[in-house]
């Protein structure tokens, strides 16, 4: 990335980090880091399958560049940007290594690359999934366990791995690039034959950290993850 790109991010970024400030997100260090330690199984897990389920549909594609690069596999250290992780702790976005593919090697490309575009966010809703019915057996089980110090510690992050994978996977559907989302969108309706898609392409990270210093990301994302939030109690209460 060429360094006038980098400029205007880092300013973006560094605006959210001062955002955080004033609100008083670090106001108190020793609270602040616990959080961050018992919220960081869920961001490495969430991610990492995230890019996994992208490398692994299109490698199951026939697109041998994903396992090449070493991106069909679980491993963390394959998923994590250094860069976006700190910036994820410290302004409250960020972002994973993206898994790079070949389409040229897809029999159906229009339906392949949607495939692998919609993989990731399944597989967020997946793991959404699968521990709501952790936690539910663990709330419905041992009261002992539950009310413990290491229970109630491994209950927060079952619930941190929950809230997590929802707000990847709502927050990848929004439409612009270079979310899931625009990917979607692009291969249903076939949007790369419109004039203004390299346009809005070239310029989607711009589009979105200005989505996100604004709060626009917000009324997409908090009525979402609440109608999911909720949906998913329900396998815990019943």
């Amino acid at each position: 990335m060429r360094r006038s790109s980098i400029a205007p991010i880092a300013i973006v970024i560094g605006a959210l980090v001062v955002l955080n400030i004033v609100q008083g997100r670090f106001s108190n260090i020793g609270d602040w880091m616990m959080q961050e330690l018992i919220m960081l199984p869920a961001i490495v897990i969430g991610i990492s399958f995230h890019e996994f389920a992208h490398g692994f549909v299109s490698y199951k594609l026939g697109d041998p560049t994903p396992k090449l690069q070493g991106r069909v596999t679980l491993n963390p250290a394959a998923h994590i940007d250094p860069i976006g992780f700190i910036c994820l702790l410290f302004a409250g976005f960020g972002w994973g290594n993206p898994v790079q593919i070949d389409p040229r090697y897809y029999k159906h490309r229009r339906r392949d690359e949607f495939l692998v575009a919609i993989a990731g966010v399944v597989m967020n809703f997946l793991l959404a999934v699968v521990f709501t019915i952790i936690l539910r057996f663990i709330v419905h089980g041992s009261s002992a366990f539950y009310t413990s110090t290491m229970g109630s510690v491994i209950i927060e992050m079952i619930q941190y791995c929950i809230l997590i994978n929802l707000v990847l996977m709502i927050f990848n559907l929004i439409p612009v690039p270079p979310l899931d989302g625009f990917g979607i969108l692009t291969q249903i309706f076939n949007l790369e034959k419109y004039s203004w898609y390299p346009v809005v392409y070239q310029n989607g990270m711009y589009i979105l950290l200005a989505l996100i210093l604004f709060n626009v990301t917000d009324l997409i994302l908090n009525p979402a993850i609440d109608f999911f939030s909720n949906l998913l109690i329900n396998l815990i209460v019943y």
